[in-house]
């Protein structure tokens, strides 16, 4: 099921990915989000795919910051767990130095 609405875990998922960045979390943007239901035989849980964009100057420094060891993070997201995440594809430069970039992540329920 595709929820439209942020799902808590999403929210603690993106929360955490801008605490990554310090002090310049209010400078990247969440452009869209999808959030599916997952569950295995014994967890339950919801994959996320995050699209994020990171206006210039010194985007790519943040985006850095953002995607560096991403795979082995940890992350405090009350009642969850980060089994798996990664940078979704190649972040992408624009004209006016922004960057965007797409993570997927599955979380489990705790």
């Amino acid at each position: 099921m595709l929820t439209m609405a942020m799902t808590r875990a999403a929210s603690g998922l993106l929360r955490a990915l801008l605490e990554r960045t310090g002090d310049q979390s209010s400078r990247i943007l969440l452009s869209e989000i999808q959030s599916v239901d997952w569950q295995s035989l014994t967890f339950t849980g919801e994959t996320h795919l995050l699209w994020l964009r990171v206006p210039g100057p010194n985007a790519d420094r943040i985006v850095g910051r953002l995607t560096a060891n991403l795979g082995n993070a940890e992350f405090a997201i009350p009642g969850h767990l980060v089994a798996d995440i990664a940078v979704a594809s190649a972040p992408s430069c624009a004209f006016d130095g922004s960057v965007t970039l797409a993570i997927e992540a599955l979380t489990i329920a705790d």
